[in-house]
């Protein structure tokens, strides 16, 4: 199991992002919020997001545990929204 330690900050433009302790390189991860969400969440946008990165995070270390997801179809050339859940 990694040591590595990880920061949770919010950018300039008011999306939230994980990123390596200490770095300035592009974050890991970027969760971006609509208008729409942060008039509703206000204050608690970044327990949200806290929350949404610490579930991620899990499901990282839950991936040995995991069925291998099928190959993408190789034809698709441009990306496509998809519905996950």
């Amino acid at each position: 199991m990694s040591s590595e330690t990880f920061e949770i900050i919010e950018l300039a433009n008011g999306d939230v992002a994980l990123r390596r302790a200490g770095e300035r390189d592009d974050p890991l991860v970027r969760i971006h919020f609509s208008e729409e969400s942060v008039q509703f969440l206000r204050e608690h946008k970044i327990a949200i997001a806290k929350a949404m990165l610490e579930a991620g995070i899990e499901a990282v270390q839950n991936l040995g545990e995991l069925e291998p997801e099928p190959e993408a179809f190789e034809e698709e050339l441009e990306p496509v929204n998809h519905t996950i859940h």
